[in-house]
Parts: structure tokens; sequence; C-alpha cells
């Protein structure tokens, strides 16, 4: 198998997000951001060129090889915030019917705009998530 290219690095969080060019996506990053710090506790880390996570955890494949990832994280991308959560899909579905306006692919949601999305649920989704996989990797 592979080595994973996307690893956690130095570049600076602030200084990636402030590099945005659109000004929603931006000052949606930066929400995100603040979202993130607040509902886990955690400082934000570069994942590759454009992923911001929150903590991180062993991963362990059926293969039996591990990797370090993070719990929690999203990047600011041009066509659509990617929110990066480790819900299993049964685990996702009673928040998703009332999150807002999302796409959800596995392991990520994409959002267009916060303003889209329901705050507080999507708080709720990230404490979720946190608390799954810190029960699942104990």
């Amino acid at each position: 198998m592979s080595e994973i290219k996307t690893k956690a690095n130095d570049t600076s969080v602030e200084d990636f997000i402030n590099s945005i060019d659109q000004p929603i996506r931006k000052a949606d990053g930066l929400k995100l951001l603040q979202l993130f710090k607040e509902e886990t506790g955690e400082s934000p880390v570069m994942w590759g060129d454009n992923i911001v996570g929150f903590g991180k955890y062993k991963y362990k494949y059926p293969s039996g090889k591990e990797m370090e990832w993070f719990p929690v994280g999203f990047s600011p991308r041009k066509q659509a915030l990617s929110i990066y959560i480790m819900l299993e899909n049964s685990e996702l579905e009673p928040f998703l019917a009332k999150l807002g306006k999302h796409k959800k692919a596995k392991g990520c949601l994409y959002i267009s705009k916060m303003s889209e999305v329901n705050e507080e649920i999507f708080r709720e989704m990230i404490r979720t998530s946190i608390n799954l996989i810190q029960t699942k990797t104990q």
C-alpha cells in the first residue's frame, strides 16, 4: 500500500485562509476556523496544501496499516466548503435532515455557504464526530 500524501505540516493556517481570493469563501473559512476551535478545543493544523484539521488520531486500515489523521476539519475549496467529519452514514442522518443546504459524500460534506446551514446543528455534528472517534479509538 502506498504512503498517504496528505500529512500534517507547519504551514500557517491563518496565512492559508487569508490567501483565499473569494471574499465569501475567505469569510466562511475564518468562521469555520473559529467554530472548529471552539467545538474541539484543539489548535488548527494544515494537512497537505489545503485542509485544516483539528486533533489527531491513529486510523487502522483492515490490512493492519496505521496512519495518523485528523478527526474533524475543513477545506475552503473554490467550488464549495469541504467539511471532514468522521460519522457513519446512519449517525449522520438525524443531523443532515436539519442541517440545511449541503451535499453528502463519503467522509465529507459539501456546503456552498455557511449562511445556508444551521450553525447549532453543524456544531452538534462536530461534537458528535469527536465523541465517536474518541470512543472508537480508546
